[in-house]
């Protein structure tokens, strides 16, 4: 690995500690911190003695030789090229272009693949998240606040799902505007496959596509969850477009409220499932808006 290394340029190496650090198998972001707050960077972790890594991240004799092992595996250093080769940006927290917002949430990403443009930390910016299988009131209204946002100038998030997510990126781009989507998967994985036109559209339109996972992840259920955390962090305020009773987009609104961000609900139709979620949000707190300039105040 070390005669790899010697191939990239100073300028990059950098970039290459850390898509090696993020990338070493089973050691799990617990450990990935713990090392990073006594050592400080990936290249003094890539350097480090075996007893020394022992001792400042409490690893396990097996964790230690996943890292060691790590530093001897070629692919790494063959998928950190192929990442530049396809125009694939690559960042970390201390990076120029690692969003500031994320950085004041618990357990930010360690690294961000992404295509295009990142959300402008100067600018507001608004995550819109709902149900998958959505109402046509739903879809109708989705689009209806992503096309004001953008006429105000206003970001808007979401994750790039069917339904709600999906609605509110074509709402947006419709107006001109800059949307980025936030991922479970690798880049090479565009879920739901039918998007796959739209992630070109927001690409060029000055938005981006944005994931936490390396290429080849597969869009697995657990990653959501993570994805969500991004979402909710990039963002100023999240508002909730229908959602079911055990909505996966109810995970948004908890790390939304974790992060101390404003959680917005459109209230609808009581005998709809689409909307169970979403009004008990407005019952608990959430606040109820009936068209977009209900959250302007707030952002």
């Amino acid at each position: 690995m070390e005669s790899n290394i010697l191939n990239i340029k100073s300028s990059g190496l950098e970039d290459y500690y850390w898509y090696w650090y993020c990338n070493i198998p089973r050691l799990g972001t617990v450990n990935l911190r713990r090392l990073l707050a006594v050592l400080k960077s990936p290249e003094q972790v890539y350097k480090a003695e075996a007893s020394l890594l022992k001792e400042a991240g409490k690893l396990t004799d097996k964790e230690i030789s996943s890292i060691e092992e790590s530093k001897k595996d070629t692919s790494v250093y063959r998928e950190f090229m192929d990442i530049k080769k396809k125009g694939i940006h690559f960042t970390y927290p201390g990076k120029e272009d690692y969003p500031d917002r994320l950085m004041h949430i618990y357990d930010y990403p360690l690294c961000l693949y992404y295509y295009g443009k990142l959300p402008d930390d100067d600018v507001p910016t608004v995550a819109i998240v709902g149900s998958r299988q959505n109402t046509t009131y739903g879809y109708n209204i989705a689009e209806a606040f992503a096309k004001s946002f953008a006429n105000m100038g206003i970001q808007v998030i979401s994750g790039l799902a069917r339904g709600i997510d999906s609605y509110s990126h074509i709402g947006c781009l419709a107006a001109k505007g800059k949307t980025i989507a936030v991922m479970g998967s690798g880049l090479d994985n565009i879920y739901p496959k039918e998007n796959e036109q739209l992630v070109n559209e927001i690409i060029k339109q000055n938005g981006a596509i944005i994931t936490q996972y390396p290429l080849g992840t597969k869009p697995e259920k657990n990653n959501f969850p993570a994805r969500n955390r991004i979402i909710s962090g990039l963002s100023k305020a999240v508002l909730v477009i229908e959602a079911r009773a055990k909505s996966g987009t109810l995970i948004t609104v908890d790390f939304a409220l974790e992060q101390g961000k404003d959680v917005f609900a459109v209230p609808g139709n009581i005998n709809s499932a689409n909307s169970v979620g979403t009004n008990e949000l407005i019952k608990q707190g959430a606040i109820p808006v009936c068209n977009y300039k209900d959250i302007l105040d707030n952002i």
